[in-house]
């Protein structure tokens, strides 16, 4: 994932920050508790492809 593009991306929603996990290839809004996919090397900042976080994932 390219840092550039990392440091510029928001949550589409909230247009809060967002985590990078690069072991699950996901982008996360904490406040949102979603996770957006990585796909190729292209995030998926759609809310319906997103993920809703799990009570204990943070």
């Amino acid at each position: 994932m390219d840092a550039r593009l990392l440091e510029i991306l928001v949550c589409p929603l909230c247009k809060g920050p967002l985590d990078y996990r690069k072991e699950k290839s996901e982008l996360v809004c904490k406040a949102c508790r979603l996770a957006f996919p990585i796909r190729d090397d292209i995030p998926v900042m759609l809310a319906d492809e997103a993920r809703q976080l799990a009570a204990e994932e943070d």
